[in-house]
């Protein structure tokens, strides 16, 4: 077994006693693994252990990856006679007005949108043959000073805006909290985001049900869970520490 598959399985082991622990069924938990700074080989070994989703913070990087890995795709179709696993690539980073198009055209997800000016350039560049690209908002749930996302009181009114825009999806929430102390202040902080969620919900001002709730990361994925997560965010417990931005 590869590192990346042993890994792979440590987070899974985890992910469902987590879930043992809340009282919740496995299966309402997705895992988002995040390629951030690793190569088209660490991917790949991690789709031979059966991962299926990965999200990227670097735009650039992402597209670039996500064509390597597409020429890979076709090369083991062409090789095995078998059609190459279906990946879904997640953008989960901060989105400038110049690389919208860039993420309209190549990735699946957007987790991390914060403003109606983004929506509505990722509507109007999501090419007609693609479906609609699945979107989350992503809320500064604590008021972190150097982290993005709107408001929590903004939410409610954004959520309107996106789900009326043609080419997109509204799923979600997608949270960053600060580090906490404790798994208890953990708790806690997650609990806001999915509260915000359920309010939304709640509201009856939107055209369908939110699904998904993505908070949760490397290191406190546990606390995300009890919470009420349905999707964590791993990198470092699956691909190790960092490599270097390209």
């Amino acid at each position: 077994m590869t590192t990346i598959a042993h890994q792979l399985c440590l987070v899974h082991d985890r992910i469902h006693a987590a879930c043992r622990a809340a009282g919740r069924d496995p299966a309402g938990v997705r895992l988002l693994a995040v390629s951030k700074t690793f190569g088209a080989d660490a991917v790949i070994e991690a789709i031979a252990a059966g991962q299926r989703a990965f999200g990227e913070n670097y735009i650039a990087e992402g597209v670039e990856k996500i064509a390597e890995l597409r020429r890979w795709q076709d090369a083991e179709t062409a090789r095995t006679g078998v059609a190459a696993p279906t990946l879904e690539w997640h953008c989960i980073g901060p989105i400038q007005s110049n690389k919208t198009r860039l993420v309209a055209e190549n990735f699946d997800w957007v987790q991390s949108l914060d403003r109606l000016k983004i929506a509505e350039r990722l509507s109007e560049q999501r090419p007609p043959d693609l479906p609609p690209l699945q979107v989350c908002l992503q809320v500064n749930i604590d008021g972190g000073a150097n982290k993005s996302g709107l408001a929590p009181e903004n939410a409610l009114a954004l959520a309107q805006q996106v789900a009326r825009l043609p080419r997109l999806v509204l799923r979600g929430l997608m949270a960053i909290p600060e580090p906490s102390a404790d798994f208890a202040a953990a708790c806690a902080v997650h609990a806001r985001t999915k509260a915000l969620f359920d309010q939304l919900n709640a509201s009856g001002l939107l055209p369908a049900p939110l699904d998904t709730l993505s908070m949760g990361m490397t290191g406190d994925l546990d606390a995300a869970v009890q919470a009420g997560s349905t999707m964590v965010r791993v990198g470092t417990a699956i691909f190790g520490g960092r490599g270097v931005k390209a």
